[in-house]
């Protein structure tokens, strides 16, 4: 998955919501612009912050694993719409802080 590609793509959907699922202090650090921050370690809250289970939903990372991760335990959830696009360390568009 590229996750540039992916970024086009989630801008011309609709509500979808772009996940970041690293740590505050890493989001802090740097994120893709329109990003929302809910660290792996909390995604068992996503409901209280996602109540839409049929939202499309775009997990990232550093890397891809946490990403892929969330985006498995949001499917176990009950989410419907949920892609992994990888990894932060792989995107080349602007960066917020």
């Amino acid at each position: 998955m590229n996750i540039n590609e992916e970024i086009k793509k989630l801008s011309n959907i609709e509500g979808a919501i772009l996940l970041d699922v690293r740590m505050p202090n890493e989001y802090a650090s740097g994120h893709i612009p329109g990003s929302r921050n809910l660290p792996l370690s909390d995604i068992v809250k996503a409901a209280e912050y996602l109540p839409n289970m049929n939202v499309p939903i775009f997990t990232y990372c550093q890397s891809g694993m946490r990403s892929n991760r969330a985006a498995t335990a949001l499917q176990k959830l009950g989410y419907t719409n949920v892609t992994n696009i990888g990894g932060i360390s792989n995107y080349t568009g602007a960066i917020e802080k």
